[in-house]
């Protein structure tokens, strides 16, 4: 049943004919170096079509997505996507477009991708935006090789330093080494929010920005944004915003009215097309006017009553992506956007955080709550409750995949020991949000009075536990005899 394909063949089953080859031997190596020919059959297995089919099927039901059930992944946003942004995003006049296509054959394109820069830039409260990062860490680079441009034009050649918090997402600390920066740690405080007092310390001339998430990893608002921004700004720096839970303030609140100076935003997580198996994603930066000039190349722009690239801008950055962006997913984005609405959007987050809180609170009883108090879009539990009885966060994750759940993030933020991380998101109804409490119950009763159940979990799944650090490091990505 849970054989390879690879261990399915038998030869001879696959017997078919193909039409004879109108390429002589003679034209393939004149065309084909001898180097790359091949001397051999590839070892692919034979199958009929019948079991062929059975395979790839039975693979595709292993996986586990929104359209399946609850997917619970705190901080990485696997809300549901409205089918009506797949069907926009197939449009033939969208879909079938090249990138190499004159300008006045694609205005429709061009016309939806301005407007798409003009919204992002309304929602967060920006100038202007580039929709050409291909993902949230794209858009950190993106957003960080801005600033550094900023810095560089002014000649303030010393700022070498980020500010990263100690909760913060690790593509933050990760982006700012790549583009050069050596990252300073704020600490944060008993609250869970940013230090202050550490801030002002680590604040000099040598800092070039903070990147900051808000709400941060742990769901909870920074409460003091105006005086964390004051507090960069009067030293020279910028401030940056990891938009990756901007789904807990979307509609409601923009980073822009906060302080922050550039913003990436996940199109992917935050508007539709939940993220996950390689792709595909969208970052789009965006930046107040003092950043305007460094943005990448091109943007879109409107000239009278037709759209164009603009490529005439010295100070950029340049292009960080071939071409234009992800424009699918950029087109599933402005599906969500158009059919919400301003309206739409604010009760889609004011529902996430509504169903963040509700379960924070009837979780409360079973586990540890790493901070409980007033939350966003999502919160932190941990299994200190449960480790008397020697369980684990991972035991628990594992726990859920018997009862059909895929587990939330656990062992993040690291600031929070065992930590399991839960975003229920704005879609889920309280009658799923109160099927995952039960079990979240039903696994507390388990951990304490058969805690060799949950320990050795998971018991239905094809692949029981696995060493996670060797997986990683060392993954079998191919089939050897």
């Amino acid at each position: 049943m849970n054989k390879l394909v690879f261990e399915k063949h038998v030869k001879g089953s696959n017997s078919f004919t193909l039409p004879p080859c109108d390429i002589s031997e003679e034209s393939v190596s004149q065309c084909i170096p001898e180097l790359f020919l091949r001397r051999e059959d590839t070892a692919l297995p034979e199958l009929s079509e019948v079991e062929a089919v059975r395979h790839f099927t039975n693979l595709s039901k292993r996986a586990y997505g929104v359209d399946n059930g609850f997917y619970p992944l705190g901080s990485c946003t696997m809300k549901y996507s409205p089918k009506i942004n797949e069907w926009a995003a197939r449009l033939p006049g969208l879909a079938g477009l090249h990138p190499y296509q004159p300008e006045d054959t694609v205005q429709g394109a061009l016309q939806l991708y301005y407007e798409m820069q003009e919204m992002l830039s309304e929602i967060t409260g920006m100038d202007g935006f580039s929709l050409q990062p291909a993902a949230g860490a794209h858009g950190e680079m993106t957003g960080i090789m801005a600033i550094k441009a900023y810095h560089q034009h002014r000649q303030d050649n010393k700022r070498t330093k980020m500010m990263v918090p100690d909760s913060a997402h690790g593509t933050n600390p990760a982006t700012a080494n790549v583009v050069g920066y050596d990252v300073i740690e704020v600490k944060s405080n008993q609250r869970g929010l940013v230090d202050l007092d550490d801030l002002r310390a680590k604040m000099n001339d040598e800092i070039a920005g903070l990147m900051l998430t808000n709400p941060n990893t742990l769901g909870l608002f920074e409460e003091d944004i105006r005086e964390i921004a004051a507090i960069v700004h009067d030293g020279g720096g910028l401030l940056y915003y990891d938009g990756a839970n901007l789904n807990g303030i979307v509609g409601v609140a923009r980073p822009g009215d906060m302080g922050f100076d550039v913003v990436h935003v996940n199109l992917h997580k935050t508007f539709s097309t939940p993220h996950g198996g390689g792709g595909p994603g969208s970052g789009p930066v965006g930046v107040k006017s003092i950043l305007l000039d460094f943005l990448p190349i091109p943007l879109v722009i409107k000239k009278g009553d037709q759209y164009e690239f603009d490529y005439e801008r010295p100070l950029s950055i340049g292009k960080v992506r071939n071409f234009y962006g992800n424009f699918g997913v950029i087109v599933k984005a402005y599906a969500y956007i158009k059919s919400l609405g301003g309206t739409g959007l604010k009760e889609a987050c004011e529902h996430a955080v509504l169903n963040a809180n509700y379960l924070r609170h009837q979780l409360r009883e079973d586990y540890n709550i790493a901070m409980d108090v007033l939350c966003k879009h999502e919160f932190v539990i941990n299994s200190k409750k449960q480790a008397a009885n020697g369980i684990t966060t991972m035991d628990i994750a594992k726990r859920l995949i018997d009862y059909g759940y895929h587990p939330p993030t656990v062992y993040f933020p690291m600031i929070v020991s065992e930590a399991m991380m839960i975003e229920p998101t704005e879609t889920e109804s309280k009658d799923r949000l109160d099927e995952f409490v039960q079990t979240m119950h039903n696994i507390a009763e388990e951990a304490a009075n058969d805690p060799d159940l949950v320990i050795h979990a998971p018991h239905n799944a094809v692949i029981k536990r696995v060493d996670e650090v060797t997986a990683a490091r060392k993954p079998i990505v191919k089939w050897e005899r």
